[in-house]
């Protein structure tokens, strides 16, 4: 490659990244989208070998839907009634905290609490939780505020399951022209790093989106089980940020635990947190990782941390999407690096 070949590449790609970073704003949707179609693309996979594409594409579309559909009747209520209970129930919180909690701190520690003015922010929960306590109608007024930013929002959701249904019929031929865009003599390193990075994207995308479901399921049935209020807030919120290890299962410890002592004042209620946590725990290391996951992708926790972080930061929403499956493929790409690096004349 020439010198003049290699600026034309090197213009093209940053021209390309200028033009994605323009048009953030109009690609979550899009993003959604090819992520949706990238999950379930196997699964139509499959069911093209008894049916054609078309039919099987429209046999698992529907089954996304409904699925959909049915966790937005089932889970919403569930999820509105939760939080609208918190919300009430939170001016008693700090009424117990100031009589009955800081005192105790208080004479343990010597601290003195005096200087935390509890009696103002009693005053203002009371005062907004009816603002608040209806989160279908604070959202909606959130959303209908600004007529634009609803339109959008109402464009993104009739948008998806449409961008979703063509790309997973034509998901396989836009693998096939993107083959073609690569040049032969890169073709075989290309070909293998994007065979390399789908297995490590398959491993965590599917695997651990199953990982994290199950653990909800179970950390909400042990807390209910235990009697713990919010057991469905506490477990879903638990399972859903399972995907940094043990970062779940402390939040989950914590927030149950301090439901639990506000709700019952007394010790046993926190063994049998613990002991919903650490069965969670336990099934989770014995069985659903080794079953739905295998083997780990190498990242580190703080890696996964600050990949979502930076992504938020740099890109948005979009960018908190996008984190993981990048941070993936950046993984793949500097296992390749290192490999080439080490059978280097420099290195040797």
């Amino acid at each position: 490659m020439s010198d003049s070949q290699k600026w034309l590449v090197i213009a093209f790609i940053s021209i390309s990244v200028w033009v994605v970073y323009l048009l953030l704003p109009v690609l979550t949707p899009f993003v959604i989208s090819a992520f949706l179609a990238y999950l379930f693309d196997p699964l139509v996979d499959q069911l093209e070998k008894k049916l054609s594409r078309s039919i099987s594409v429209l046999i698992i579309f529907a089954l996304i839907m409904l699925l959909a559909l049915g966790l937005i009747l089932v889970l919403i209520p569930i999820l509105q009634s939760e939080i609208s209970t918190l919300i009430r129930r939170m001016p008693d919180l700090v009424q117990w905290v100031e009589q009955e909690f800081l005192p105790q701190i208080s004479a343990m520690l010597g601290i003195d609490v005096n200087s935390l003015d509890i009696d103002s922010i009693r005053n203002s929960l009371q005062e907004n939780w009816r603002n608040i306590g209806n989160v279908a109608g604070f959202l909606f007024l959130q959303f209908t505020s600004s007529s634009q930013a609803f339109i959008a929002w109402l464009a993104y959701f009739l948008l998806i399951p449409v961008v979703t249904f063509y790309l997973l019929r034509d998901w396989d031929g836009i693998m096939q022209n993107i083959k073609l865009l690569i040049p032969d003599r890169y073709k075989k390193t290309t070909i293998g790093l994007g065979l390399e990075c789908d297995n490590v994207l398959s491993e965590f995308l599917r695997g651990q989106l199953l990982v994290m479901l199950s653990l909800s399921v179970i950390y909400t049935t042990g807390l209910w089980l235990a009697g713990i209020e919010y057991s469905f807030l506490i477990g879903l919120l638990a399972g859903l940020i399972s995907f940094v290890p043990y970062l779940g299962s402390v939040i989950g410890i914590c927030v149950a635990g301090v439901v639990a002592f506000f709700q019952y004042h007394d010790v046993i209620h926190l063994v049998f947190v613990a002991l919903a946590f650490g069965v969670g725990q336990s099934i989770e290391g014995m069985l659903l990782s080794p079953w739905l996951v295998g083997e780990r992708i190498g990242l580190h926790p703080v890696a996964v941390i600050f990949a979502v972080m930076a992504g938020g930061q740099l890109f948005g929403f979009t960018g908190i999407l996008l984190a993981l499956p990048v941070a993936a493929v950046l993984l793949v790409l500097l296992r390749f690096l290192f490999k080439e690096y080490q059978a280097s004349k420099f290195y040797s």
